[in-house]
């Protein structure tokens, strides 16, 4: 528990108010702000006043303040503006206890200039150590280094105005530090980082995601009764592909298909598909499909629920005439599949293609289908077994549900996939990250924001980020031990430390302003001191 104390966005009399204290009473609208305002800092004379009160309420040598009982607080953080010259914008106090006793206070002080350019953030570690010792009459001081380099950020699809809010970075730590802003060296310890959004088209399985969004249109369509029909992807239309498929499986039936037709008959791929080899050797289409599947494959381009009606009458005729004997695989649930395996004994029940069973078979199809990709994905691959991937493909829980944790399985292939051609991941780094990625959707809900992170080693992506800057850069210097222990903090970032942060040259912190200088990378400049005051 802590206390962050900011000013509130008070009225003109409560500023006039104020202004006009003597007293240097604290006021708890200080402490309140409004939820609809963002963090307001408090003047820097006014934030010091405050951490002066915070210390003497809790130092047992001021006897000029009448104290009944000496309680410890919990510590105190304070927004300030920066108004000082050294550009304050956040001080810091935290008791020291033994016991339920209070024996001393930890003071924080966190300064910021910039941004300035990359060039301009040279600092001396020996000095920064020099006056570490100084300050703390330290002999032994500690150096611990951080770094984080973003990897991989999407950027803007060409032609459309949606970014990508997909991020691939690592954060690496090691002790100690050589020099200021050093590459951390291979001995380090590294975290793989890794928040990826779904749906960018340049994306080896983004054909996968257009099925999965219509899949998703289709069950909210059964929850609504309103669908989202997609545009369509083929010059023909849905009802005239699927009467050219049933039209090859009866002439095969009946014995009459020459070679090229039954190569275009048997013809699993997508035809809306257009990948090219590498793509092919990381998600490539199924070399089993069966009819259900094959027909999802030419229904997928549906653009109305007539013509869903229209595909699915020709299915239903040709099998109440044994025009067709297709083949299916066994496990599937769908009404469709209970139609076909009804149709080999010539016992097909009356299913009325009216309401939402039109669009409910469709689903159903679908889903099957891409259930059955997914697991040849990851099992192919000795990712997950049968067993692990049982949550995500159990038809014990109705359409919408099955929808949903198909989705949160996508969103692990798309990691998957990114991780391999972006990163060149082996199967040796794929696997526990499947793992950490699938564990976590088993206990939560889809969230394409959450970072998954994987322990790796900084050689893995070293070429990443050797003759890159770092996103942050910090160095720890620290001396003493448990609650002994200080510690200043030298640190460059590439986004302000403090959200409450203003400047003079407000122009300075616009993202377009910043991103002229893409070439020579800005950064902030954060230094945090910490010194102990003992009451005892």
């Amino acid at each position: 528990m802590l206390y962050v104390l900011q000013k509130a966005q008070h009225n003109e009399d409560s500023d006039q108010m104020e202004e006009s204290e003597t007293d240097g009473a604290v006021y708890a609208s200080e402490l309140l702000p409004k939820e609809s305002s963002g963090p307001v800092a408090l003047p820097f004379r006014r934030a010091k006043q405050l951490m002066s009160f915070y210390a003497m309420a809790q130092n047992p040598n001021v006897t000029h303040v009448t104290i009944g009982e000496l309680v410890v607080l919990p510590p105190l953080w304070i927004r300030c503006d920066g108004s000082d010259p050294e550009h304050t914008y956040w001080l810091g106090a935290v008791p020291l206890k033994a016991g339920n006793k209070i024996t001393g206070i930890s003071l924080y002080t966190v300064t910021c200039d910039g941004p300035t350019a990359a060039k301009s953030c040279s600092a001396n570690l020996e000095e920064l150590k020099m006056e570490h010792k100084m300050r703390h009459h330290s002999s032994v001081v500690m150096t611990k280094g951080f770094a984080r380099y973003e990897l991989i950020r999407a950027a803007a699809v060409e032609d459309t105005m949606i970014e990508s809010e997909s991020n691939i970075s690592v954060d690496i730590t090691w002790d100690p530090v050589a020099k200021i802003l050093e590459t951390p060296p291979l001995t380090a310890a590294a975290m793989l980082n890794i928040s990826l959004e779904s749906g960018d088209p340049r994306s080896p399985v983004y054909q996968q995601y257009r099925e999965l969004q219509f899949l998703l249109a289709l069950a909210e369509g059964l929850k609504t009764g309103v669908t989202e029909w997609p545009e369509p992807l083929e010059s023909e239309s849905a009802v005239e592909l699927v009467q050219e498929f049933l039209t090859g499986l009866k002439k095969q039936l009946d014995g009459y298909c020459v070679s090229g037709d039954t190569n275009k008959a048997e013809k699993i791929k997508s035809d809306t598909a257009a990948v090219n080899g590498s793509i092919k050797s990381i998600f490539s289409e199924r070399e089993d499909l069966d009819f259900a599947e094959q027909l999802w494959c030419k229904m997928r381009s549906v653009s109305s629920y007539q013509e869903v009606v229209g595909c699915l009458t020709l299915i239903r005729k040709s099998l109440e005439l044994g025009e067709i004997q297709p083949w299916i695989h066994q496990g599937s649930s769908s009404l469709l599949s209970k139609l076909i395996q009804q149709s080999y004994r010539g016992e097909m029940e009356v299913v009325f293609l009216s309401g939402i069973t039109p669009v409910q078979m469709l689903l159903e199809i679908g889903l099957d289908k891409m259930k059955k990709d997914y697991v040849s994905f990851f099992i192919d691959r000795e990712l997950a077994t049968l067993t692990y991937l049982d949550y995500f493909i159990s038809t014990s829980v109705d359409l919408e549900e099955q929808v949903h944790r198909v989705q949160k399985l996508h969103h692990v292939l798309e990691i998957m996939v990114s991780c391999t051609v972006l990163l060149q991941f082996k199967h040796e780094n794929l696997f526990p990250l499947t793992q950490i990625c699938m564990k976590y959707y088993k206990e939560n809900p889809l969230n394409e924001k959450h970072a998954f992170q994987l322990p790796i080693r900084p050689a893995l992506v070293e070429k990443y980020y050797q003759n890159d800057h770092p996103e942050l850069w910090k160095v720890d210097i620290s001396s003493g031990r448990g609650q002994k222990e200080v510690r200043t903090t030298w640190q460059v970032s590439t986004d302000r430390p403090a959200e409450h942060m203003t400047s003079n040259n407000t122009s300075l912190y616009s993202d377009s302003t910043v991103n002229e200088f893409a070439e020579e990378r800005m950064y902030f400049i954060t230094v945090a001191k910490c010194s102990q005051v003992p009451f005892t």
